[in-house]
């Protein structure tokens, strides 16, 4: 059952499922999500996710607590940041990464698969 898995595990399960996803460790080693090679967010572990929103979905956010300021890019609209302490908050991230899939899907298209 996967409220048994470690957070990051259960995040990277289902968001590895959407067409397109590629998950990987980044160049700073953050564990990377991205959709045709934008990025989509990352984690740091099990203890924190990491998001660019545009400016006014990251204010809506902001007044939503859903996320805070990036802890790199403090005052700096767009940066965001999850901590991820329960199971509340794994949903969420994996829902804050569902937003920026489908913002990326809808500004670039539908991922191709490559062939096999």
């Amino acid at each position: 059952m996967l409220e048994h898995t470690t957070p990051s595990r259960q995040i990277t399960e289902q968001v590895s499922r959407w067409p397109g996803v590629t998950a990987g460790v980044g160049r700073r080693g953050e564990f990377a999500f991205k959709v045709g090679g934008h990025a989509m967010g990352h984690l740091h572990g099990d203890h924190a996710a990491h998001f660019g929103f545009p400016k006014d979905v990251w204010a809506v956010l902001i007044e939503q607590g859903r996320i805070v300021e990036h802890p790199v890019f403090p005052g700096r609209a767009g940066p965001g940041a999850r901590p991820i302490d329960d199971q509340a908050d794994v949903e969420d991230v994996i829902a804050l990464l569902r937003l920026n899939y489908d913002r990326l899907v809808a500004l670039h298209g539908a991922p191709t698969e490559a062939p096999a």
